[in-house]
């Protein structure tokens, strides 16, 4: 699986203009399953996003995870994040997960993490989202679990 991990003083998600996940301080966490990924890789993203430690400590370094200031998660699904540009200008989306299984998986992410932290969000998997969120640092992480 892919994360891409931001850092934010807050962030939410609106489907035709209606508002379907919010979080003030925290991570959101754009989430692509691909076609190899199983429910054991979506719990191990889980456990690496909520341990992964990129908020600072009484000095000043990245040395506490969202767990440890107890801040929001916002999970949002993106299958562009598996696109390949290498053959021209057009994208290809052929790494990302066919849709069931992409969705399925989005399902066991959220569930997973519902399990181990106690403030999560999420967007719709396949809706035409918009994103609103203020990065701090700016803070961006990409990950892949497989």
């Amino acid at each position: 699986m892919i994360a891409l991990l931001q850092r934010v003083r807050e962030a939410r998600v609106e489907v035709g203009g209606r508002s379907v996940g919010a979080i003030g301080p925290g991570l959101l966490a754009f989430v692509c399953a691909e076609p190899a990924d199983t429910d054991a890789v979506a719990v191990r993203l889980v456990e690496k996003v909520l341990k992964l430690r990129v908020f600072a400590d009484d000095a000043g370094k990245m040395n506490r995870s969202v767990q440890d200031v107890g801040g929001g998660l916002l999970v949002v699904s993106q299958f562009t994040l598996a696109a390949d540009a290498s053959g021209g200008n057009r994208p290809s989306f052929s790494g990302a997960a066919p849709g069931e299984l992409g969705r399925r998986l989005y399902d066991v992410v959220l569930e997973a993490a519902r399990a181990r932290h106690r403030q999560v969000q999420a967007g719709e998997f396949g809706a035409d989202m918009q994103v609103h969120l203020v990065n701090d640092g700016p803070v961006t992480i990409p990950l892949r679990v497989g």
